[in-house]
């Protein structure tokens, strides 16, 4: 490929924006770009249909026909930049590495952008998780359960953060994800008559009791404080999983999981 520009200074100014978008949500933020590593993830992106301005590669990692043939059968061509080792070992995020990385433009995730697969949804929505590796997991367990939609209420952090973006494995490109205030998503949801079961403990029944083969929408909170009362006034279920143990309270992702994975059971998805 002769239209490749080759990069072996760190003071490039594509280097220079590759690591602003990387370690800056402010960057990301005011570009409307981010920063993804791997090849798994650049493939999911390609499946989410995300627009790759830019591929970074180190050609000792990953070649130059390795980087042909992911780029084609794409409609725009991105454009193609090889890095020495010293630049690749500065841009790479990750420990154990793949050797190529690319920019792209994030997307919007409005609410009525929204398009379920089925005239009953099974969603999942979270409220105002903070931490990347939580909100990475949620999208895991999303996309394992092949969910209509995640819904990510009151937003802290940073959907295309790399660590959200590492931790999901690329889930966050292919996963239906939508952003709103609380007030927001509860209209959202008594517009479309789906059922709202909150994950809390007050006045909750244990989660097998309930009924999950409706349109629902399963709600979690943050593990430190649960979910406000805005969920708890507009739940028309309240659902809690029985401990045995010593603790009140598992990682919401795990929380998240046995909830889904009961909805998908009742569903007839999964066997008895």
């Amino acid at each position: 490929m002769d239209d490749i520009k080759h990069i072996s200074s760190l003071q490039n100014a594509l280097i220079k924006k590759l690591l602003r978008l990387k370690e800056k949500k402010k960057g990301r933020n005011k570009s409307g770009l981010f920063v993804l590593e791997g090849l798994r993830e650049f493939q999911m992106a390609i499946k989410g249909e995300y627009d790759i301005q830019s591929i970074f590669f180190n050609a000792d990692i990953f070649s130059e026909d390795k980087v042909d043939d992911q780029i084609k059968g794409m409609p725009v061509k991105p454009e193609l930049i090889s890095v020495s080792k010293e630049v690749y070992q500065r841009i790479a995020y990750r420990e154990k590495t793949e050797g190529i990385l690319a920019i792209a433009a994030t997307k919007t995730h409005a609410l009525d952008q929204l398009n379920f697969k089925s005239n009953q949804p099974l969603i999942l929505i979270a409220e105002a998780p903070e931490k990347p590796g939580n909100i990475g997991a949620l999208l895991r367990t999303a996309d394992a359960a092949n969910l209509d939609a995640v819904i990510i209420a009151n937003p802290r952090g940073d959907l295309y953060n790399p660590n959200v973006i590492r931790s999901s494995v690329g889930c966050v490109f292919t996963v239906p994800v939508a952003l709103g205030t609380n007030s927001e998503i509860i209209n959202f949801l008594k517009t479309r008559n789906i059922r709202v079961i909150a994950a809390t403990l007050d006045t909750s029944v244990p989660y097998t009791q309930v009924d999950y083969t409706e349109a629902s929408a399963i709600v979690v909170g943050t593990e430190s404080t649960g979910l406000t009362e805005d969920w708890v006034k507009a739940s028309d279920e309240r659902v809690v999983i029985p401990m045995q143990g010593e603790i009140d309270s598992m990682n919401v992702s795990v929380s998240a999981a046995i909830l889904i994975f009961e909805a998908k059971r009742q569903r007839g998805v999964l066997k008895s």
